[in-house]
């Protein structure tokens, strides 16, 4: 599903228009954003939780010429979906 059919779908179950509909997507994906960039965690309980974890420096392989190289610690978005979420896709 794209972003497009979810405003669609959106609009249709909360009857508003389209436009209504992409911008209060639009702010809540921002407002997830932004927290979580900040270094909050962000839970929503049965639908699961964004937050910003480190990763660990590790080694890697250039492919366009075969030269090990070292891939620099740094933080990256994580969800981990909750158990009523997880339930629903089995």
């Amino acid at each position: 599903m794209t972003k497009e059919m979810f405003v669609e779908r959106f609009a249709e179950t909360t009857e508003r228009t389209k436009k209504e509909s992409a911008e209060i997507i639009q702010n809540v994906i921002e407002t997830i954003m932004g927290a979580v960039a900040s270094g909050e965690k962000v839970t929503f309980t049965g639908f699961g939780s964004f937050e910003a974890v480190n990763r660990a420096e590790r080694n890697g392989v250039n492919p366009s010429n075969g030269e090990k190289i070292v891939i620099p610690a740094k933080k990256i978005p994580k969800f981990k979906a909750g158990n009523y979420f997880k339930e629903l896709c089995e």
